[in-house]
């Protein structure tokens, strides 16, 4: 078991040094940072002097060096947009609206895709089942912003029972909740209707049927439990694949996280608040997906030996 977790470990730090190394070089591909940093009538004096204040003059692996070591400390400098704030406190001061906007969308999935994807199991072929697969299917292939557009106009404009944007108490957070779990919610559903098929099948279910146990203990109870292993997993890529994908909802319904806080630093070229933003997504994505492959091997044995 230890062996596993520390290759684990190890995949972990080599997939986020990785991601640093991508974002390094996408900052210097973008072009000059001295063209960010200085205005176009600069004299040649001025770049010089800018440059070497900066560490621009000296050779990329010792840049990129320079950036690695500030970066585990959670130093990626001043942003230039909001001048006397560090990037990583812009970041962590967005983070809690970020990470409970993602908290309630997997609220939102957990509650809708978990009896859907029971029942559909349990009414196989049904007309339920079928509804099932169309939620799936339309889950999963409609863009959350288009979805988040469409529901501000139903709710919002033409009802008047929930804000547009912002964050102004618990009715702000439903719609862009809804719009970024939704996705999730057929995920999930097909998770657990998969699993649920499977669990019914089995022995232990037919001996409990057999003993007469009620159909809905069977169901609830006994199958429910075994089924829960792959869906209770997936529950740590289902957050940080949420708290990553909620750029797009955030800039929609002007929701004050990280994901708008990186819009606006894109718009305004802010490149160290544009990194610690993606180092800090990295990072949680990396963290869920090393949770999950752990707590497979807590719960499989057999995986851990694969």
């Amino acid at each position: 078991m230890q062996r596993y977790v520390l290759v684990r470990l190890f995949q972990a730090f080599i997939s986020l040094i990785a991601v640093t190394i991508i974002i390094f070089s996408l900052g210097r591909i973008t072009g000059n940072p001295l063209d960010v940093l200085l205005p176009l009538e600069a004299e040649e004096e001025d770049r010089i002097r800018v440059e070497k204040a900066w560490g621009l003059d000296k050779p990329i692996t010792t840049q990129y060096w320079i950036f690695l070591k500030n970066a585990a400390t959670g130093n990626f400098g001043e942003s230039l947009k909001w001048r006397g704030n560090s990037s990583m406190s812009l970041v962590i001061d967005r983070l809690p609206a970020t990470a409970l906007l993602a908290l309630v969308a997997l609220g939102v999935a957990t509650v809708i895709a978990i009896p859907i994807g029971v029942i559909s199991a349990v009414r196989r072929g049904s007309v339920f089942d079928f509804g099932g697969k169309l939620v799936a299917l339309f889950g999963q292939s409609l863009p959350a912003f288009w979805l988040g557009i469409v529901l501000m106009w139903i709710f919002a404009v033409e009802l008047g029972w929930l804000p547009t944007s912002g964050k102004e108490g618990v009715k702000s957070i439903i719609l862009p909740a809804i719009a970024i779990g939704w996705f999730q919610v057929a995920a999930l559903m097909r998770l657990v209707r998969s699993s649920m098929l499977d669990v019914l099948d089995s022995e232990y279910v037919k001996l409990a049927r057999i003993k007469g146990v009620s159909e809905n203990k069977v169901v609830w109870k006994h199958c429910l439990r075994n089924a829960g292993i792959t869906p209770l997993t997936y529950f740590g890529l289902i957050l940080g694949g949420l708290m990553v994908g909620s750029v797009s909802i955030e800039t929609v319904f002007n929701w004050p996280g990280v994901g708008l806080l990186a819009i606006d630093a894109a718009r305004a070229r802010d490149f160290q608040v544009l990194q610690a933003v993606v180092i800090m997504f990295s990072g949680i994505y990396i963290a869920a997906n090393l949770a999950v492959d752990i707590a497979y091997a807590y719960l499989d044995p057999r995986i851990r030996y694969s």
